[in-house]
């Protein structure tokens, strides 16, 4: 998370503390939208570990 945290710094021109309220304002918004399942797997991207990506193929069929 802290990679997209400081890309959200760089490009937006915010405090680092900024860009991480930012950040997580928008993955807590983005885990209420999605599935559960497909919510899920946003921890796992951002700690650096891919998605499952069977898992996700088969919420869309």
């Amino acid at each position: 998370m802290d990679e997209l945290v400081n890309l959200v710094a760089q490009k937006a021109g915010l405090s680092p503390d900024q860009a991480r309220t930012a950040v997580q304002t928008v993955l807590d918004f983005l885990k209420q939208k999605l599935p559960a399942p497909v919510a899920a797997q946003l921890d796992g991207v951002l700690s650096g570990k891919g998605p499952d990506l069977g898992a996700v193929g088969k919420l869309f069929g």
